[in-house]
């Protein structure tokens, strides 16, 4: 197929003024999939290689030659900045046609939700969340603004393959469905796909339609990637020493510096001088910290200040006047950001990217990676890694993200490993939320109807019908379902009060946060406000309290000068076994990996030398001398934490194991009355035992993990963390590598 050729006119006149000389592989590989076949389509390509295009020229090609009688296309993303990007790329496309682009947001204007609601047509881009509110408080338009759907575009889909809120999605997606009786063809865009085939399952269930994966030539990628590590102060893992490999000793930077300043962050304000430069961090306190500490650079050095900031708690007005400042080619700014500037946003050429540690994923090094590297240049990033210097003990001598940073790069260099979909969860918080949601928009129905629209999306098929018997009970009990004279379901008072909150759309957890003002200016949200005179962290900057109005949740301040840590609510991890498995292999072997910098190469090698000395490399348990031991099981999170119940359930009267303290993933430690060959040989006797998961949840426990478990019946909640969360199977299946330590 000549895919040009097959493109409507008004794309290839599109294509002609933005001066293409010819289609790139992604888009004719998209063009024959999606013209020459009725499937799902799943394109995977590198960041910024043309895959919005690529998907939607065909479909808007399809959808002018066959208009639509309703909304043609659904376009869902996970942040509303990259709808606001791509609504401006759309826009451009589709305006002389005369195609409608629509934006469905918390931040997007009445006026065009309005006109979409009265004349339905063209491409509405929405969020999990607003597409959740649509379809509870605008049920009976959806017939209408959907009946002749033709395509949903799911972008960024790798990040909703692992959590509530891609499952989330994809009930809204067949909810829609099913309310509007359309059978849109869906399309799923990502740059950071491991397993497209497990991708293309999720992509399809319960679409009724096959899943195509185009396959094709995107090119060869170029990095400069580059590794650096910092002790938080001297002396250097280098100083005084010649590092293995050909590298000169590194220098330090020359600028004045704050008093006990990091210097690995004088290393980034150093080289993101006179450069449009990304700094990602993995939390927003630390996103905070780190842009507090480089501004003090600035104005020490009496430069101006140069760094913007960018995460989820900022104001709207702040994170779109960072990214406005960003897409200005000229701009020599810089960001400190978290994931919200991590996927597909179009800001422009930038010339480098920092990453401050290892982030938990290949997927989320991979996104942060493709930041730069657009407009024909290859990407950029340079790895930052800090810690204070190590305690004699051996795991203290292990510079766990330093180790981490190199496993990710090299399962993905080696292997093109990225973190699968995980499709064998017990989602029973979210199978609350589904059923409040759905009785809130469809009114009253039996429990039988309630059951055949919640329990028979694809989501849900781990879960049995008597689950969902204990849920309802359980729900009328406490009144967040209620039932009618006729005997039927209904939402009781507590329900109602539940889903009334906007808060109720989405499945994330969220805290209790407080909208922080200075002046007329909405800063953005706190958790847990400090008392009047005290300081807090947003925005990049620090403020003194100046009032708390806790019935209103809002926090008034003044700027001043000085640091204060920031606080936003917990983040949780989620690290696969791969990346510790070859975390594992990193320090067993010799190589030198020619993106480590001077003092990263020494730090390695001194961890390496560690290791071996400690006879880590030989086995996983280690004494620290008396009764005191250390375990490196080199497995992922949730296996980890299947192991450390283990432990303490099962083994620990028999090896008389006590005060068992974890640095998940990595290590354990604690007491143990036993010798080393006792150990191997209960443990691996215990893990042979015939028990299920739910005897390593503690008496009583219920460990509420997702954020409706609180109001699931706490039979669900103990079966969906033990079965769901917990990874028994791969702890079993490492403790099998232990046997033959046993008996020696």
């Amino acid at each position: 197929m000549n895919v040009y050729e097959r493109y409507a006119p008004f794309i290839r006149e599109y294509i002609y003024r933005s001066g293409w000389q010819s289609l790139r592989a992604v888009q004719n590989a998209a063009g024959d999939a999606i013209f020459g076949t009725e499937d799902n389509v799943l394109l995977t390509a590198s960041t910024a290689s043309g895959k919005t295009e690529a998907a939607f020229f065909p479909i808007l090609t399809l959808l002018e030659e066959h208009p639509s009688a309703s909304v043609g296309v659904l376009y869902i993303a996970p942040l509303k900045a990259l709808i606001n990007d791509q609504f401006g790329r759309l826009n451009e496309l589709c305006e002389e046609e005369g195609i409608t682009v629509t934006r469905w947001h918390g931040d997007a204007a009445r006026s065009g939700k309005r006109k979409l609601l009265k004349k339905p047509s063209g491409i509405l881009q929405i969020t999990p969340e607003s597409l959740e509110s649509l379809l509870i408080n605008k049920h009976m338009e959806i017939p209408t603004l959907f009946g002749d759907l033709r395509f949903i575009v799911i972008d960024e889909i790798h990040s909703l393959l692992r959590g509530d809120r891609g499952l989330q999605t994809f009930c809204l997606i067949e909810r829609l469905c099913r309310l509007a009786g359309s059978k849109p063809r869906r399309i799923g865009l990502s740059a950071t796909i491991g397993n497209p085939e497990l991708a293309g399952k999720f992509l399809g269930a319960g679409s009724g339609r096959n899943t195509v994966i185009p396959r094709f030539d995107g090119g060869k990628e170029v990095w400069r990637l580059s590794m650096e590590h910092f002790y938080t102060t001297g002396p250097q893992a280098d100083e005084g020493r010649q590092p293995a490999g050909d590298l000169p000793p590194a220098e330090l930077p020359t600028d004045t510096a704050p008093v006990a300043a990091d210097p690995g962050i004088g290393y980034i304000f150093e080289h993101t001088r006179g450069k449009k430069c990304l700094v990602f961090t993995n939390s927003r306190e630390e996103c905070e910290a780190v842009c507090q500490q480089l501004r003090q650079y600035c104005e020490l050095n009496h430069e101006p200040d140069r760094f913007l900031i960018h995460h989820g708690n900022l104001s709207a007005a702040y994170r779109e006047s960072a990214e406005e400042e960003m897409k200005e080619d000229d701009s020599r700014m810089s960001v400190c950001a978290t994931a919200t500037l991590e996927l597909g946003i179009d800001i422009g050429r930038l010339e480098r990217a920092f990453q401050i540690d290892a982030p938990f994923t290949v997927s989320g090094f991979l996104q942060r990676m493709g930041r730069t590297g657009r407009r024909g240049n290859p990407s950029e990033m340079g790895f930052v890694m800090r810690e204070e210097h190590p305690e004699a003990r051996a795991m203290d001598r292990i510079p766990w993200f330093l180790i981490q940073g190199i496993a990710l790069v090299q399962l993905y260099i080696e292997e093109r490993f990225v973190e699968p979909p995980r499709l064998d969860r017990l989602p029973y918080s979210l199978l609350y939320h589904q059923t409040m949601s759905t009785l809130a928009s469809c009114g009253e129905m039996t429990a039988g109807e309630l059951a055949s629209r919640v329990l028979t999306l694809s989501c849900f098929h781990r879960i049995t019908q008597e689950d969902y018997r204990v849920l309802l009970r359980h729900l009328l009990e406490q009144d967040h379902i209620s039932r009618t004279e006729g005997g039927g379901l209904i939402l009781g008072l507590a329900g109602e009060r539940m889903v009334s909150s906007f808060k109720f759309y989405a499945v994330f957890q969220e805290n209790v946060e407080y909208t922080v003002h200075s002046g007329s200016e909405q800063l953005g949200t706190i958790v847990k406000p400090p008392p009047v005179g005290d300081k807090i962290a947003i925005a990049g900057r620090v403020w003194v309290v100046d009032e708390v109005d806790h019935k209103h949740r809002e926090v008034f301040c003044t700027l001043v000068k000085g640091n204060v840590p920031a606080y936003f609510g917990d983040v949780a991890g989620d690290i696969h076994s791969r990346i510790l498995e070859r975390m594992y292999r990193v320090l067993c072997e010799d190589t030198l990996y020619p993106y480590l910098m001077a003092h990263a190469r020494c730090r390695l090698a001194d961890a390496r030398e560690a290791f071996r000395k400690a006879g880590m490399a030989d086995r996983p348990l280690i004494s620290l001398g008396g009764k005191m031991w250390a375990l490196y099981p080199w497995v992922g999170t949730y296996t980890f934490l299947a192991l450390e119940r283990f432990l303490k359930l099962r083994c620990a009267r028999r090896l008389g194991l006590r005060g068992l303290q974890s640095s998940r993933p990595y290590f354990m430690q604690f007491t143990m009355q036993a010798g080393e060959t006792e150990f191997y040989e209960v443990v691996c006797e215990e893990a042979e035992a015939d028990f299920d998961a739910l005897s390593l949840l503690y008496p009583g426990e219920v460990p509420v993990f997702e954020k409706y478990d609180e109001y699931v019946p706490t039979e669900l909640v103990r079966k969906g963390f033990a079965c769901g969360v917990l990874d028994l199977a791969g702890m079993r299946e490492r403790i099998k590598t232990w046997y033959r330590f046993g008996g020696e």
